[in-house]
């Protein structure tokens, strides 16, 4: 009866990270394919910068709480071990970067990782939160922001002595950075796309007017 509840539940886990927001929305109340403008990707940041904020912020918030229902499926079916929940909040990243929707292609589940890790830890979501929101307003990069805090948020994982904790941790590194591939080319080759707020955003604003000027 647990195997088959379990399986069962695992895979609506799944199915609800593989929900592809940025793709419904696009085409739902906007008649476009998000896929086909911008990064190409599905997620927050292609989506506020090719439909807007309004839809960027839907986006986001879906994106985040199918994370965290996700990952709390266990203690709402009362599947008993708290770090089941772990296991269900992978199937649900793993769902948004290889959604069945859309042919095994996803995003890069930065926003859904962030629900998982309310919807297990909310402790930890918020030290999460405190490495990765300074970074962005530093470095105004989604992208750049992201692939520093992982590290950080794996390296902080053992300070809560839960060995499950930091696998999971360790693999969201390995699934992040490897989801990033292109945006670190950009980073490194300098023309990554910015945020239209945070200090480097600003900062290259002014160079670029200064350097018009001459």
């Amino acid at each position: 009866m647990f195997a088959t509840k379990f399986a069962l539940l695992l895979i609506l886990a799944y199915l609800i990270g593989s929900f592809p927001t940025g793709v419904l929305v696009g085409k739902l109340f906007y008649h476009k394919d998000i896929r086909e403008y911008g990064s190409h990707n599905i997620g927050t940041t292609n989506t506020f910068r090719v439909l807007g904020p309004k839809a960027g912020t839907l986006v986001f918030l879906v994106d985040f709480f199918k994370g965290t229902l996700a990952t709390c499926l266990p203690r709402i079916f009362h599947l008993g071990d708290h770090h089941l929940c772990l296991i269900f909040g992978a199937a649900a990243i793993f769902g948004h970067a290889f959604s069945i929707f859309l042919k095994f292609k996803g995003g890069k589940a930065v926003a859904t990782t962030a629900g998982f890790l309310l919807g297990y830890n909310v402790q930890f979501f918020g030290l999460c939160a405190c490495f990765f929101i300074p970074l962005l307003l530093i470095t105004s990069m989604v992208s750049l922001s992201s692939l520093i805090s992982v590290v950080l948020i794996f390296a902080s994982s053992f300070f809560f002595h839960d060995s499950f904790l930091s696998v999971m941790s360790g693999v969201l590194v390995l699934l992040i950075w490897w989801s990033h591939r292109a945006n670190i080319k950009r980073i490194a080759a300098g023309n990554e796309n910015l945020v239209p707020f945070g200090l480097y955003y600003h900062l290259k604003k002014k160079r670029d007017k200064d350097q018009q000027k001459h």
